[in-house]
């Protein structure tokens, strides 16, 4: 199984976000600290805040920081919201032509992997994967990180 590069990035958002004590983290601070373009980390960050999980601020002194405390982030509940599907094989697809799908047991058995996969993250929050901030480069001055 393998989470998609959108829930990596969300993760690693929110890790981002932790470390730094409710202060604002701009796009392009988290662009460049990760080396990933900044369009996409908008779009993550827009998932992440329509979900409850960032709040964000526009201006000036914006950016996005968490809107609840890391332990009040539950890992399972990220992933369940950056996931597209879980449709690791083409039965689970809506356009589906596998021919033994009415006969098949590997949907049963997959929904049942998925599930305990599901059910492991369940049991974490962010504050379970925090990172202290001194770990994060500083990629320009930013007298709010100072």
């Amino acid at each position: 199984m393998r989470l998609t590069k959108f829930s990596d990035y969300a993760l690693r958002i929110l890790i981002l976000a932790a470390s730094r004590d409710g202060n604002n983290v701009t796009i392009e601070e988290a662009a460049a600290i990760y080396g990933i373009s900044a369009p996409h980390l908008k779009k993550v960050v827009r998932t992440l805040t329509h979900e409850g999980l960032l709040e964000a601020q526009r201006g000036r002194s914006g950016g996005f920081r968490l809107a609840a405390p890391p332990e009040a982030i539950n890992l399972g509940r990220v992933i369940r919201a950056t996931e597209p599907d879980f449709a690791l094989v083409e039965c689970f697809r809506a356009d589906n032509k596998c021919l033994i799908t009415r006969s098949c047991h590997l949907p049963r058995i997959l929904d049942s992997a998925i599930e305990a996969m599901l059910e492991v993250f369940d049991r974490y929050s962010l504050s379970d994967i925090i990172v202290d901030g001194s770990n994060f480069p500083i990629p320009y001055s930013d007298p709010h990180l100072t």
